[in-house]
């Protein structure tokens, strides 16, 4: 069996590789781990949506040869990761101080499905390891003696967008499960805006701190 010239064993090894990469702890797990504890399944769901497209929209500039600018031009890499870490930090304070100016401890009010899928998917797009990942991993299983390498390309971030949505779809669906514990104590639903907060500065300083040359 073959997929736009990829053989199967290939494409099961690059799945293997995906999948063990998404079962790494790291920023993805932070990210929808916090906010499925502190608002949620529902809204750890919509979160990974936003996650999954943004990855796509990286696949979609690495197959189309667009991300090799950040390997060509180091000042761009290091502007998209500290535009990306602003954010975080803007998520961070915002989800801290809420609508008012009061950093008093308080209950997280109910958040959009669309605001919630809309900050994942700009976290995502503003995380330029997302493209280094595929500028890195492409090239060890795309062969252009076996047909186009754009067909190649989508067909490898076919599998990783569905091997990480599986994934992480469970972790959401465990953290959902303890989500529902917390929910029924009254010191968590005081404490959660800080810990959901608290989450996005430790992801801000992550991306921030995080080196170029190591995919």
């Amino acid at each position: 069996m073959s997929l736009f010239g990829l053989g199967g064993e290939k494409l099961a090894l690059f799945a293997v590789a995906v999948a063990l990469l998404a079962l790494t702890p790291g920023p993805v797990w932070i990210y929808l781990i916090s906010r499925t504890l502190a608002q949620g399944r529902r809204a750890g769901y919509f979160s990974l949506t936003g996650v999954m497209a943004g990855v796509f929209v990286h696949l979609l500039l690495a197959a189309f040869g667009l991300s090799a600018l950040l390997l060509a031009l180091p000042w761009a890499f290091d502007a998209i990761k500290l535009a990306g870490a602003a954010y975080l930090l803007w998520l961070a304070v915002s989800t801290v101080r809420g609508s008012g100016f009061s950093f008093t401890p308080q209950p997280l009010p109910p958040v959009p499905d669309r605001v919630l899928f809309r900050q994942a998917l700009v976290a995502s797009i503003v995380n330029p390891k997302v493209a280094v990942f595929y500028l890195s991993l492409f090239p060890q299983f795309v062969d252009p003696a076996l047909g186009p390498v754009l067909l190649q390309s989508l067909a490898l971030g076919a599998v990783h967008v569905t091997v990480s949505t599986l994934i992480d779809g469970a972790l959401v669906t465990v953290a959902g499960a303890l989500a529902v514990w917390f929910a029924r104590k009254p010191g968590w639903l005081r404490l959660q805006r800080w810990f959901l907060g608290s989450a996005f500065g430790v992801l801000a300083a992550w991306l921030a701190l995080t080196p170029r040359s190591h995919p």
